[in-house]
């Protein structure tokens, strides 16, 4: 990705930069962010994890029972599983 350049901007009393929306679409950034300071940087992670809620959603799938396998019906066992393979 190519270096983008901005500036630093008054916002009331403090200081604020724009950050381009293709930016904050590819870091996957919305709602509350982190700030960390290194060094001469600043580095802006998302404050969501990738998987949260996951867990929550999950039980909430077993609570409704939907949460059989989708390919449970499929019998996908071959020859080797059968007659070479030893558990």
């Amino acid at each position: 990705m190519a270096k983008l350049k901005t500036n630093i901007i008054p916002i009331g009393n403090s200081q604020g930069i724009r950050i381009p929306k293709t930016i904050i679409e590819q870091c996957h950034l919305e709602g509350e962010v982190e700030l960390e300071p290194k060094g001469n940087c600043l580095i802006i992670k998302s404050k969501a994890k990738p998987r949260d809620g996951w867990e929550d959603a999950f039980q909430t799938m077993a609570k409704n029972k939907d949460d059989k396998l989708l390919d449970a019906d499929i019998d996908i066992e071959t020859n080797w599983d059968k007659n070479e393979w030893d558990w």
